[in-house]
């Protein structure tokens, strides 16, 4: 979606709990951590360097010493091979040796003032970059030696502002790390606060993502630009919000930081806080006047956006502040339809008494649909308990993303075979006989008798056809082929079977069976001519099928009277010779007793057909009518 949190945020906002010590750093971010380790605990063992190493790798330093990478010569490979963090001690190692010969490094490392003054009044040129752009005074900066910045800034004054290939200047890599005499005296001395580095990032939005506030408070009052975006239109107002912090906040917005400034999606430091949970930082905006109904540019709110990411605490402020419930996004859902598709039942709660149903029935698609295809049987009740149409259909456009144009929501239930669903939906009146394709298949398909039952309890038709895939006898028995048992299931309960006997060839040559259709149930027809109407026999010459010709055609002429075998059915009864059997008990005329079975039970009717143990008749004859007793 358009409106989510920079990839950037989103990573921060993960934590570091999701990566292991190492990785989030980079070789030469590890590279630098091996050397301040080992100049710091020359004289303790690798165990004490390790845990040290783990503090500093949570606060992950941003930059790293420019000689190291100018002199890389080993893989990342190789390190994971050795292990990371030995490897790189290692690396660094065999590096000292070579920055050791440099003076001016040395000199700066050591914070040796004196040394830098004696190389300049030498007239040795300290003004000169190395191969990545970093003078001395970015790396005076970078190491926090005050005395030897003010050295270099009174010597050469004019690369106060000198940035590095990377665009970082030495106020840049002072806030990056934090040594906040070192900013200060940048400042004092005249450097611009506003110069970015390749990503569009200041001073001042660094002091915000490290949530330095005193770095922040002495940019603002040294006139940073509180507005100003990074390559994404991300502001530091936005990078304050992110983290929640209400100091830093206050700074900037005293600075002049406009609270409904948008990035590039459109996105204010509101909708951040709404959409990542952070109530504080939300209250804080909204009392600074921040506009509680704001989108971003795919038109979601930020209430949507709470919902989406169940923050029911920010749901409940942002109602009671006024939120509108009825905005919807470019695809025209509502919160409650994000809500429900999320299944947070306490935000759907919250939403059900400002939804307008209007709105919902404008947008073509019902929350029921969403609770339904996500098996979120709470908020599924809490809908239905508030009286939402069961039988709302997906609107056309909607319905055609589906392969089999499903549109009610019992639907999905039945697709999802969530029995408990099926049933909350059949209670609160759904239909089961509006979908193109009838659910009972479905369940036929799932093989789920509870859900048939269900189904045809509450009248699903037990006849079902499929309009865009015709065929001369009812679809269920075609769903039902290759379960003998389901099969005669449904035949017990008054599945028509006549059908399946009366093969417009006849005794008649039959034409080659028809490929089976590779249309999708989303296509549109590629002529205008209706689609040919498939016999049984057609069906069951299938190769997945043909295999149970015989018991299919045996199951059913126990429900059928007289009827006659087309030639191509005998061809398949005769392709086994134990299906011999099933020729002549297909033989006109069938017994009696069995005709007047058949005929009691059309006059009974195939929805009262579970009724029969009611009738007045002997226990003998009520279990030969429900085929109990084949004797």
């Amino acid at each position: 979606m358009a409106t989510e949190i920079s990839a950037r945020a989103r990573q921060r906002a993960i934590g570091n709990e999701e990566y292991s010590l190492y990785s989030s750093l980079s070789e030469d971010e590890l590279v630098q951590m091996a050397i301040e380790q080992s100049l710091a605990d020359k004289t303790r063992g690798p165990a004490a360097v390790e845990a040290s190493a783990s503090a500093r790798a949570n606060r992950q330093p941003a930059h790293f010493y420019p000689w190291t990478r100018s002199t890389a010569t080993e893989s990342p490979p190789a390190l994971a091979a050795r292990g990371l963090f030995q490897g790189v001690l290692q690396k660094y190692n065999s590096r000292m040796s070579k920055t050791a010969l440099d003076p001016v490094l040395k000199a700066i490392r050591e914070g040796d003032e004196e040394a830098l003054k004696v190389m300049i009044k030498e007239g040795k040129n300290l003004a000169e970059p190395n191969k990545e752009g970093w003078l001395p005074l970015h790396e005076a900066a970078y190491y926090g030696q005050q005395g030897c910045l003010e050295v270099l800034q009174r010597a050469y004054p004019a690369a106060l502002d000198q940035r590095t290939l990377q665009e970082e200047t030495a106020l840049y890599l002072a806030t990056c790390r934090e040594h906040l005499d070192c900013l200060l005296s940048l400042l004092q001395a005249g450097a611009e606060p506003d110069i970015s580095n390749k990503s569009r990032e200041t001073p001042l939005y660094k002091a915000c993502e490290r949530k330095n506030v005193e770095a922040v408070r002495i940019l603002v009052q040294y006139n940073a630009d509180t507005n100003h975006r990074c390559n994404r239109g991300w502001t530091a107002l936005h990078e304050s919000v992110s983290r929640n912090d209400l100091e830093v906040m206050e700074i900037l917005v005293k600075g002049g930081a406009k609270v409904e400034s948008k990035n590039a999606y459109g996105i204010t430091p509101l909708f951040v806080a709404a959409q990542s949970g952070q109530l504080e930082a939300l209250r804080f905006l909204a009392k600074h006047g921040a506009d509680i109904n704001t989108q971003a540019s795919d038109s979601a709110s930020a209430l949507y956006e709470a919902c989406k990411n169940g923050h029911e605490e920010t749901v409940a402020f942002l109602l009671s502040q006024g939120a509108d419930a009825n905005k919807s996004n470019k695809d025209g859902m509502l919160p409650l339809h994000i809500a429900s598709k999320k299944g947070n039942y306490r935000i759907v709660q919250l939403l059900l008494p400002v939804t307008s149903r209007t709105r919902v029935r404008r947008s073509g698609i019902s929350p029921l649909h969403l609770a339904a295809e996500r098996n979120n049987d709470e908020v599924l009740e809490a809908l239905l308990g508030a009286r939402f149409d069961v039988n709302a259909p997906l609107a056309p456009e909607r319905a055609r993303l589906y392969e089999d144009r499903r549109t009610s929501a019992l639907y999905f239930a039945v697709a999802n075979n969530n029995v408990h669903a099926t049933e909350l939906l059949l209670l609160a009146g759904a239909d089961p006989n509006r979908d193109l394709i009838s659910p009972l298949l479905v369940a036929i398909r799932h093989g789920c008798l509870r859900t048939m039952q269900l189904l045809l309890d509450h009248g699903a038709d037990i006849n079902a056809y499929i309009a865009t895939h015709p065929t001369a006898f009812p679809a269920t028995i075609m769903f039902a082929m290759k379960y003998l048992s389901l099969l005669k299931f449904l035949m017990d309960l008054g599945c028509d079977g006549e059908p399946c006997f009366s093969c417009l060839y006849g005794n008649g040559p039959h034409p080659p069976a028809p490929p089976p259709s590779r249309r999708r149930f989303n296509d549109e027809p590629d002529t205008g001519k209706a689609p040919g109407v498939v016999q049984f026999c057609e069906f069951l010459s299938a190769p997945e099928v043909n295999r149970w010709a015989g018991p299919i055609i045996d199951v059913l002429l126990d429900y059928v009277g007289n009827v006659q075998l087309c030639s191509r059915l005998k061809e398949h009864i005769d392709s086994y010779e134990d299906w011999a059997v099933i020729k002549e008990k297909a033989e006109p005329p069938r017994p009696l007793a069995h005709l007047c079975r058949l005929q009691v039970r059309k006059a009974i009717g195939k929805y009262r057909i579970k009724l029969l143990d009611t009738l007045p008749l002997p226990g003998r004859l009520i279990r030969y009518l429900k085929y109990e007793n084949t004797q």
